[in-house]
């Protein structure tokens, strides 16, 4: 049974093709975070035929069932990412849409003790950054 079969019927999925290969998709790209639109284009590259619509349905499954995270970036365009169990925050380049990753444990302490004063434990949050190259650079 390969890997991507396990994931999806310990998610409780059933195990069919189109979920399989974007399952794959979302598994191999370099590119970590993908909107449905790019999930698509993967497929129609690799001679898959699979519509728009199934992916769409696909990834909210996934997201349901804790396979992918969801996050809306500028505007409302929804990006997917695998949930590697790892948490981390997300900086966007207002210029080119590029997506950073990071993680800070100065900024987690932080929100843990704000959360604490005012009487509160975080369950969960999501820390988006929108930045400008500085000087130009990218």
């Amino acid at each position: 049974m390969t890997t991507e079969n396990q994931e999806l019927k310990k998610a409780g999925l059933k195990v069919t093709l189109p979920r399989v290969k974007i399952l794959q998709i979302l598994e191999k790209s370099e590119e970590r975070h993908l909107s449905a639109e790019d999930v698509y284009k993967s497929l129609l590259e690799a001679g898959e035929d699979v519509g728009l619509a199934t992916v769409y349905r696909v990834l909210t499954q996934f997201e349901s069932a804790g396979l992918v995270e969801r996050h809306n970036f500028d505007g409302g365009h929804s990006v997917f990412e695998l949930d590697r169990g790892d948490h981390h925050d997300h900086m966007v380049c207002v210029d080119t849409g590029k997506v950073i990753e990071f993680h800070n444990h100065e900024i987690e302490s932080l929100q843990e003790q704000i959360a604490k004063e005012h009487g509160y434990s975080i369950a969960g949050h999501s820390l988006v950054l929108y930045v400008k190259p500085i000087n130009g650079d990218k």
